[in-house]
């Protein structure tokens, strides 16, 4: 019996020729994981993940990003179905950022692997000190 992982169980059934394959190079979906995976798309996920943001707040929510960094990061996760962005027609403009759906599925799955590398460090710090000792 297969048990449907959570990513699964919300997403509609795909027809088998529209199901992706990251190892094959040629594939679209390797593409959607390096936006995902990216240093700044982990950390923008994992920060989207507790609220909107406002640019400037998200700037700083994500430590070390530039602001064209930052830019890119949101609008190609924009365009992957990730990432809302609401423009406010207010003087000074105002645009806030969240998570769509889909989004809140991938951050969680990102979420997860950051807390294992948070709770990991210190078998990950040891045995770099083992590496280079030898």
């Amino acid at each position: 019996m297969k048990v449907s992982t959570p990513l699964e169980a919300t997403a509609p059934a795909a027809p088998l020729a529209a199901i992706g394959d990251v190892t094959d190079r040629m594939c679209p979906s390797r593409g959607v994981l390096e936006h995902v995976t990216s240093r700044w798309g982990v950390l923008v996920l994992i920060a989207l993940r507790e609220r909107g943001y406002r640019f400037s707040e998200l700037r700083r929510a994500v430590a070390g990003v530039s602001e064209k960094m930052l830019a890119q990061t949101l609008q190609t996760l924009e365009r992957d179905g990730f990432v809302l962005r609401e423009a406010h027609p207010v003087i000074p403009p105002r645009v806030d950022y969240s998570l769509t759906p889909l989004g809140e599925q991938a951050a969680d799955l990102v979420g997860g692997l950051g807390r294992w590398v948070e709770r990991a460090l210190p078998a990950v710090e040891a045995a770099r000190r083992a590496y280079d000792s030898r």
